[in-house]
């Protein structure tokens, strides 16, 4: 039986990113880890391959509609989709690999299998039961199902996000249920590559949560790229015969049913957490009503020595926000002070263009009551975005009316999951627009639009 300071259950970024911090501060660690490689849904059948594929597919679109503009002439490129995948598999290898191989520089064991808590200070995989002080539930999220439908997932026809990301063939017509993030992101790559993609939404808007005014403008953009959307719409059932879908949905505004066919499915309502083998309901662990594992404010369960971070807490489903709960509790049970600022986490879309976001939201500031100041600034007076073909979307700051301090951010354009971050800093340091406003920004660059928005909090932008 061996033991551990700490026994980590999950590979994903808020486990492995724990496991990393424990060791370096001192913990004696191990990582429960099932799959064949390391990494989680997150590297291997989530946010990496399918940026890789987002990648790809960008890729294509350039060299169809923007090389000859710029004078790069020839025949347009064909796609091979079974080398897509080979580099999308690559792409993961070679993320997979590397966690592994910090896991060895930091001296953490890999303990191969999935793991269960048959009490509290022990963790079983497989035959053997393996003691720890502190045992941190990370294990993830699953797909979820389509609510009140009849669905059937075979992950062949009717996909999650993992059948997407390895179909046999593209197909020619695709349904995407949910129009969140995942959707959005692999529905654009099919589009890309010559699917006709519709999506089916419940809500009025696409990209629930997502500041209204940047979600209709990201639907728009979408839209000229050839995505069909149908919004208020419940999905009641999807059958399959010969290779093909139909999708049976109902109009909220009439109640009149309709249906769509499609040689392809996918089902993106979500995801929940995933608790399932763990033993949670016989060690006395409380779920929250949602199926979430409660914790405290130390990521404490209702169990002593046992915590949860990432996915399978409250929260957004997040890797970033998953591994700064991963430092955290690590630092806590070092003697630490582990800390994570939920009002400074920023969300992103790896669309094209991108959409990115963080604090709050026009609409959630009007329900507050709250005095605010909005200062916009659209790509196309930014320079280097109209030299590269990337002048869509604008940048959307909201700061407080009296202090001018910071309270959101909202991009929707090229780099907008990199320029968010400029904000985040400071917002961070608890900055005004104007702080923003009176650094210097290298030109040309796509962040100068950032200025531009915080000038335009003040006395206007400059290019506007």
């Amino acid at each position: 039986m061996a033991q551990y300071d700490v026994i980590i259950i999950g590979s994903g970024p808020g486990g492995y990113v724990c496991a990393i911090r424990c060791a370096q501060l001192g913990l004696k660690t191990a990582v429960v880890e099932g799959r064949e490689t390391l990494g989680g849904t997150c590297l291997n059948v989530g946010c990496i391959p399918s940026k890789a594929l987002l990648h790809a597919s960008h890729q294509l679109h350039e060299a169809e509609h923007n090389f000859a503009k710029m004078g790069l002439k020839g025949k347009s490129p064909s796609v091979d989709w079974k080398q897509m995948l080979a580099y999308k598999q690559d792409v993961i290898d070679q993320n997979t690999k590397g966690i592994e191989f910090l896991f060895k520089k930091n001296k953490i064991d890999w303990l191969k299998g999935w793991g269960s808590i048959p009490a509290a200070g022990q963790v079983k995989v497989g035959d053997d039961v393996h003691e720890a002080k502190h045992i941190i539930i990370a294990s993830g999220s699953d797909s979820a199902a389509v609510p009140g439908a009849d669905v059937t997932v075979d992950e062949e026809i009717v996909v999650t996000s993992t059948g997407a990301l390895e179909l046999s063939s593209i197909p020619k017509e695709m349904v995407v249920i949910g129009g969140g993030v995942i959707g959005l992101e692999l529905g654009s790559v099919y589009a890309r590559l010559g699917s006709a993609v519709t999506v089916v939404e419940y809500l009025d808007a696409i990209t629930p949560g997502q500041d209204a005014e940047v979600a209709k403008q990201f639907q728009r953009l979408l839209q000229k790229q050839g995505l069909k959307f149908i919004t208020g719409a419940a999905v009641s059932k999807v059958t399959t015969k010969s290779g093909k879908a139909d999708v049976t949905y109902t109009l909220r505004r009439d109640e009149s049913e309709h249906t769509l066919r499609a040689d392809c499915v996918l089902v993106a309502t979500g995801r929940k957490p995933h608790t399932d083998g763990l033993g949670l309901d016989a060690l006395g662990v409380k779920l929250t009503g949602r199926g979430q594992i409660a914790v405290d404010d130390d990521y404490s369960t209702s169990v002593d020595g046992i915590y949860a971070i990432g996915d399978v807490i409250e929260g957004p489903m997040l890797a970033h926000k998953a591994e700064d709960e991963g430092m955290a509790i690590a630092e806590i049970l070092a003697g630490q002070a582990g800390h994570v600022n939920y009002e400074v986490i920023p969300g992103v879309i790896y669309t094209h263009p991108e959409v990115a976001s963080v604090g709050l939201t026009e609409e959630q500031l009007k329900s507050e009551g709250r005095a605010y100041k909005v200062g916009k600034f659209a790509f196309m007076g930014n320079g280097r975005a109209k030299a590269n073909f990337a002048g869509d979307g604008f940048v959307k700051m909201l700061a407080d009316k009296e202090t001018d301090r910071i309270l959101g951010c909202h991009v929707i354009g090229p780099m907008a999951g990199d320029l968010i971050h400029e904000v985040c800093v400071a917002m961070e340091f608890g900055a005004a627009a104007e702080d923003l406003a009176r650094t210097c920004h290298a030109h040309p660059t796509y962040s100068e639009a950032m200025r531009e928005a915080a000038l335009a909090c003040g006395d206007g932008a400059i290019h506007a």
